[in-house]
Parts: structure tokens; sequence; C-alpha cells
């Protein structure tokens, strides 16, 4: 059985990456961008491997705001950790969720 190509990155993703970096300090540094009152959400950081910016969440030793990194629906991967941080930046919220609306960091 002849097995799938490995996945390109988007063109994207390479004009914003600086040949030095690894795709990880690439998305340490989106994710430190972020400012207070504003989110993005994992898609936005790293649009071909959403699930690698959760894993470098997850697994860095870096102080990141890690608060105003959301799911495309808006919803929160912490719960009322992360929803109250986001109140005490004024992110607007509708419901359980960030309104991403309003809140969307612009790229």
């Amino acid at each position: 059985m002849v097995g799938s190509p490995r996945p390109q990155y988007s063109v994207s993703d390479a004009e914003n990456k600086l040949p030095s970096q690894s795709r990880e300090e690439c998305i340490v540094e989106r994710i430190r961008a972020i400012p207070e009152g504003f989110v993005r959400t994992y898609g936005d950081i790293w649009p071909s491997a959403p699930r690698l910016v959760g894993r470098v969440l997850a697994t860095t030793s870096e102080d990141l705001p890690w608060h105003r990194v959301v799911r495309a629906d808006g919803s929160v991967a912490k719960g009322s950790t992360q929803l109250t941080r986001l109140r005490a930046e004024g992110v607007p919220l509708r419901g359980g969720r960030v309104d991403l609306a309003l809140a969307r960091m612009p790229h």
C-alpha cells in the first residue's frame, strides 16, 4: 500500500517564518505578539497545523499569554480559568465563548 504524501506547508507559513526559526519558535513568537484584549485561534497562528500550536502551548516552558489562544468557534480549552483571564483583559464574550467578530486580532 502506498502511503500518503507528506503534508506541505502553505506559502503563507513559509513567507512568515525566518529560515533560522523552527516551527515551534515561530509559533511562540506569534503567540507572544497577541496584544492584551485580543485573541487568535489555533488556526490563525499556524493554519496548516493548528494542533501543533496546542502541543507547543502544552509543552513549552516559555511564559506566554496562552489564554489569548482560542478554538475556531470562540470556545476555550481551559474553561473558567481562561475565561476569567480574558474577561480581566476586556475581551468581548458572548455566553461562554469569545466573540471572535470583535476580539480576533487582525491579520
